[in-house]
């Protein structure tokens, strides 16, 4: 099921959403912030699957940012 969606981010971005996500996901436990823990979980997801589905009706792909 995952394995068809597009591959859109790069190693940094990766990288910054696992970090980005498990702040939240620890701030929004700590503070008992419900929402806090969703976003987080949704961007470390994104940072796990390397897809970001908000990238794609803008083509925005930074994969390409590696490669160079």
């Amino acid at each position: 099921m995952f394995d068809k969606l597009p591959k859109n981010v790069g190693k940094t971005d990766r990288n910054f959403r696992l970090a980005a996500g498990g702040v939240l996901v620890l701030g929004g436990i700590v503070s008992q912030s419900w929402i806090f823990t969703i976003i987080g979980l949704v961007v470390l997801a994104t940072g796990a699957l390397g897809t970001c589905l908000a990238y794609v009706p803008f083509k925005i792909d930074t994969t390409t940012k590696d490669k160079d």
